[in-house]
Protein backbone atom coordinates (compact mmCIF):
# COMPACT_ATOMS: atom_id res chain seq x y z
CA UNK A 1 0.00 0.00 0.00
CA UNK A 2 1.25 3.54 -1.03
CA UNK A 3 1.78 5.76 2.12
CA UNK A 4 1.02 8.82 1.04
CA UNK A 5 1.59 10.57 4.42
CA UNK A 6 5.29 9.98 3.81
CA UNK A 7 5.54 10.68 0.23
CA UNK A 8 3.87 14.30 1.39
CA UNK A 9 6.40 14.92 3.95
CA UNK A 10 9.56 13.91 1.49
CA UNK A 11 8.09 16.36 -1.26
CA UNK A 12 7.68 19.00 1.70
CA UNK A 13 11.12 18.02 2.59
CA UNK A 14 12.44 18.97 -0.76
CA UNK A 15 10.19 21.80 -1.49
CA UNK A 16 12.83 24.35 -0.55
CA UNK A 17 15.73 25.74 -3.24
CA UNK A 18 18.21 25.61 -0.26
CA UNK A 19 17.30 22.21 0.29
CA UNK A 20 17.39 21.45 -3.38
CA UNK A 21 21.15 22.95 -3.50
CA UNK A 22 22.14 20.91 -0.63
CA UNK A 23 20.95 17.58 -2.25
CA UNK A 24 22.63 17.99 -5.80
CA UNK A 25 25.87 19.18 -3.60
CA UNK A 26 26.30 15.99 -1.63
CA UNK A 27 25.35 13.96 -4.96
CA UNK A 28 29.32 14.55 -5.48
CA UNK A 29 29.66 12.56 -2.45
CA UNK A 30 29.70 13.64 1.56
CA UNK A 31 30.21 16.73 2.97
CA UNK A 32 30.37 18.69 5.94
CA UNK A 33 28.34 21.17 7.11
CA UNK A 34 30.71 23.51 6.55
CA UNK A 35 31.44 22.20 3.36
CA UNK A 36 27.76 21.97 2.24
CA UNK A 37 27.29 25.51 3.68
CA UNK A 38 29.98 27.36 0.95
CA UNK A 39 29.10 25.02 -1.65
CA UNK A 40 25.24 25.81 -0.96
CA UNK A 41 25.61 29.67 -1.18
CA UNK A 42 24.64 29.49 2.67
CA UNK A 43 25.36 30.74 6.47
CA UNK A 44 26.04 27.92 8.64
CA UNK A 45 22.77 28.21 10.58
CA UNK A 46 20.79 28.00 7.67
CA UNK A 47 22.41 24.83 6.03
CA UNK A 48 22.08 22.86 9.18
CA UNK A 49 18.49 23.99 9.53
CA UNK A 50 17.76 22.62 6.11
CA UNK A 51 19.60 19.37 6.72
CA UNK A 52 17.82 18.76 9.90
CA UNK A 53 14.49 18.48 7.55
CA UNK A 54 16.05 16.34 5.25
CA UNK A 55 17.55 13.97 8.12
CA UNK A 56 13.67 14.01 9.48
CA UNK A 57 12.66 12.40 5.64
CA UNK A 58 15.32 10.23 5.54
CA UNK A 59 16.66 12.07 2.41
CA UNK A 60 19.74 12.61 4.29
CA UNK A 61 22.17 10.42 6.85
CA UNK A 62 24.48 12.18 9.33
CA UNK A 63 27.81 10.43 10.94
CA UNK A 64 30.79 11.77 12.96
CA UNK A 65 34.11 11.55 11.23
CA UNK A 66 36.67 13.31 14.25
CA UNK A 67 35.22 16.49 14.65
CA UNK A 68 33.09 16.98 11.71
CA UNK A 69 29.49 15.58 10.95
CA UNK A 70 29.59 14.20 7.93
CA UNK A 71 26.43 14.38 5.64
CA UNK A 72 25.51 11.58 2.80
CA UNK A 73 22.87 10.75 0.57
CA UNK A 74 20.90 8.23 2.00
CA UNK A 75 19.73 7.19 -1.15
CA UNK A 76 21.62 8.00 -4.31
CA UNK A 77 19.38 5.85 -6.99
CA UNK A 78 16.15 7.66 -4.81
CA UNK A 79 18.03 10.66 -5.24
CA UNK A 80 18.30 10.58 -9.15
CA UNK A 81 14.68 9.39 -9.63
CA UNK A 82 13.19 12.61 -7.83
CA UNK A 83 15.47 15.05 -9.11
CA UNK A 84 14.58 13.21 -12.83
CA UNK A 85 10.68 13.52 -12.30
CA UNK A 86 11.05 16.95 -11.22
CA UNK A 87 13.27 17.89 -13.41
CA UNK A 88 11.26 16.67 -16.55
CA UNK A 89 8.04 18.49 -14.34
CA UNK A 90 9.72 21.61 -14.81
CA UNK A 91 10.51 21.06 -18.48
CA UNK A 92 6.82 20.58 -19.10
CA UNK A 93 6.25 23.55 -17.26
CA UNK A 94 8.78 25.61 -18.98
CA UNK A 95 7.52 24.53 -22.28
CA UNK A 96 4.13 25.06 -21.72
CA UNK A 97 4.86 28.85 -20.51
CA UNK A 98 6.71 29.28 -24.20
CA UNK A 99 3.70 28.21 -25.92
CA UNK A 100 1.71 30.84 -23.39
CA UNK A 101 4.24 33.37 -24.51
CA UNK A 102 4.15 32.46 -28.09
CA UNK A 103 0.12 32.77 -28.07
CA UNK A 104 0.17 35.85 -26.59
CA UNK A 105 3.03 37.84 -28.83
CA UNK A 106 2.10 36.35 -32.06
CA UNK A 107 -1.60 34.99 -32.20
CA UNK A 108 -3.33 37.60 -31.52
CA UNK A 109 -6.59 36.56 -33.39
CA UNK A 110 -6.78 33.75 -30.56
CA UNK A 111 -7.75 36.41 -28.20
CA UNK A 112 -10.54 38.44 -30.24
CA UNK A 113 -12.57 40.17 -27.29
CA UNK A 114 -16.48 40.11 -26.59
CA UNK A 115 -18.18 42.91 -26.75
CA UNK A 116 -20.09 44.37 -23.71
CA UNK A 117 -23.11 44.43 -25.24
CA UNK A 118 -22.74 40.82 -27.05
CA UNK A 119 -21.92 39.47 -23.46
CA UNK A 120 -24.67 40.84 -21.17
CA UNK A 121 -27.02 39.23 -24.17
CA UNK A 122 -25.23 35.83 -24.29
CA UNK A 123 -24.89 36.14 -20.51
CA UNK A 124 -29.12 36.72 -20.03
CA UNK A 125 -29.67 33.75 -22.38
CA UNK A 126 -27.52 31.17 -20.67
CA UNK A 127 -24.94 30.80 -23.79
CA UNK A 128 -21.32 31.80 -21.83
CA UNK A 129 -19.67 31.66 -18.59
CA UNK A 130 -18.45 34.88 -17.45
CA UNK A 131 -15.37 34.46 -14.80
CA UNK A 132 -13.77 37.54 -12.77
CA UNK A 133 -10.15 36.70 -12.71
CA UNK A 134 -9.40 39.46 -10.19
CA UNK A 135 -8.55 38.49 -6.53
CA UNK A 136 -11.17 37.96 -4.18
CA UNK A 137 -10.96 40.61 -2.53
CA UNK A 138 -11.73 42.71 -5.42
CA UNK A 139 -14.13 40.62 -6.38
CA UNK A 140 -16.39 41.29 -3.07
CA UNK A 141 -16.38 44.64 -3.51
CA UNK A 142 -18.37 44.67 -7.12
CA UNK A 143 -18.43 42.56 -9.87
CA UNK A 144 -20.28 41.58 -13.03
CA UNK A 145 -23.35 39.76 -12.07
CA UNK A 146 -23.59 35.92 -12.90
CA UNK A 147 -19.58 36.00 -12.88
CA UNK A 148 -17.60 33.32 -11.03
CA UNK A 149 -14.45 34.43 -9.24
CA UNK A 150 -11.41 32.54 -10.34
CA UNK A 151 -8.75 34.67 -10.03
CA UNK A 152 -5.69 33.84 -12.36
CA UNK A 153 -3.16 32.73 -10.11
CA UNK A 154 -5.94 29.48 -9.21
CA UNK A 155 -6.95 28.97 -12.68
CA UNK A 156 -5.45 26.08 -13.25
CA UNK A 157 -6.47 24.41 -10.50
CA UNK A 158 -9.88 24.83 -10.71
CA UNK A 159 -10.55 24.32 -13.98
CA UNK A 160 -13.25 21.35 -12.94
CA UNK A 161 -15.59 24.17 -11.80
CA UNK A 162 -15.78 25.69 -15.14
CA UNK A 163 -18.59 24.32 -17.28
CA UNK A 164 -17.34 22.42 -20.75
CA UNK A 165 -20.37 22.81 -22.74
CA UNK A 166 -20.21 26.83 -23.04
CA UNK A 167 -17.80 29.82 -24.28
CA UNK A 168 -15.86 30.86 -21.29
CA UNK A 169 -15.58 34.93 -21.61
CA UNK A 170 -12.62 36.26 -18.88
CA UNK A 171 -12.61 39.59 -17.11
CA UNK A 172 -10.47 41.81 -15.04
CA UNK A 173 -9.43 45.30 -13.94
CA UNK A 174 -10.27 47.17 -17.51
CA UNK A 175 -8.15 47.95 -20.29
CA UNK A 176 -4.76 48.22 -18.68
CA UNK A 177 -4.97 45.08 -17.19
CA UNK A 178 -3.64 41.54 -18.92
CA UNK A 179 -5.15 39.32 -16.30
CA UNK A 180 -7.82 38.42 -18.20
CA UNK A 181 -6.29 37.91 -21.46
CA UNK A 182 -3.46 35.43 -19.50
CA UNK A 183 -6.61 33.60 -18.54
CA UNK A 184 -7.72 32.75 -22.33
CA UNK A 185 -4.35 31.69 -23.08
CA UNK A 186 -4.57 29.32 -20.15
CA UNK A 187 -8.23 28.35 -20.80
CA UNK A 188 -7.33 27.84 -24.56
CA UNK A 189 -4.41 25.91 -23.50
CA UNK A 190 -6.32 23.33 -21.96
CA UNK A 191 -8.76 23.02 -24.21
CA UNK A 192 -12.03 25.44 -23.13
CA UNK A 193 -13.55 27.93 -25.99
CA UNK A 194 -13.08 31.35 -24.35
CA UNK A 195 -12.49 34.93 -24.77
CA UNK A 196 -12.21 37.86 -23.04
CA UNK A 197 -14.01 41.24 -22.49
CA UNK A 198 -13.44 43.86 -24.95
CA UNK A 199 -10.96 46.62 -23.18
CA UNK A 200 -13.53 49.28 -23.91
CA UNK A 201 -16.39 47.86 -22.63
CA UNK A 202 -16.92 50.35 -19.75
CA UNK A 203 -13.03 50.73 -18.53
CA UNK A 204 -13.41 48.56 -15.20
CA UNK A 205 -16.00 46.04 -13.82
CA UNK A 206 -17.56 48.52 -11.19
CA UNK A 207 -19.21 50.52 -14.78
CA UNK A 208 -21.66 47.63 -14.79
CA UNK A 209 -21.05 45.20 -12.31
CA UNK A 210 -22.91 44.13 -8.91
CA UNK A 211 -21.73 44.64 -5.25
CA UNK A 212 -21.13 41.70 -3.69
CA UNK A 213 -24.09 42.55 -1.43
CA UNK A 214 -26.86 42.69 -3.92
Amino acid sequence: MIDFTSMAQCAAAMSHPHRLKLLNVLESGGCSVEALAANAGLSMANASRHLQILRRAFLVDAAREGKNVIYTLRNRAIYGNLIGALAAAQGELDAAMDDLKTDYLQAPEKLEPIAREELLSRLRKGEVTLIDVRAAAEFEIGHIEGALNLPLADLRRRLALIPGNREIVAYCRGPHCVLSRQAVLILQHYGFRARRLAPDSGGSPGHFASPASS
